[in-house]
C-alpha cells in the first residue's frame, strides 16, 4: 500500500490524527506499507493504541464521480 500525503484529500485537516503523522512526525511523506505492516496498521489502530490511517487519495474521489 502506497500512502502518499500529498495526494491525500484530506491533508491538512486530518493530519494531527493520521498514523502516519504520529508515527513519522512528518504530514509531507511518502511511506509504503507491505501487507503485513498494513495489518498490523490496523491491528493496532483498531485497539486505540494508535490512530487510524486517515488517507482519503483524490484518485479514489475522482474515480467515485466519473459516470
Amino acid at each position: 500500500m502506497l500512502i502518499d500525503c500529498e495526494a491525500c484529500h484530506v491533508r491538512d485537516v486530518a493530519c494531527n490524527d493520521c498514523v502516519v503523522t504520529v508515527l513519522l512526525g512528518n504530514r509531507n511523506a511518502t511511506v509504503e506499507f507491505d501487507e503485513a505492516e498494513h495489518q498490523a496498521v490496523g491491528a493496532l489502530a483498531a485497539q486505540g493504541l494508535i490512530p487510524p490511517l486517515r488517507l482519503i487519495s483524490v484518485a479514489k474521489i475522482t474515480d467515485r464521480n466519473i459516470a
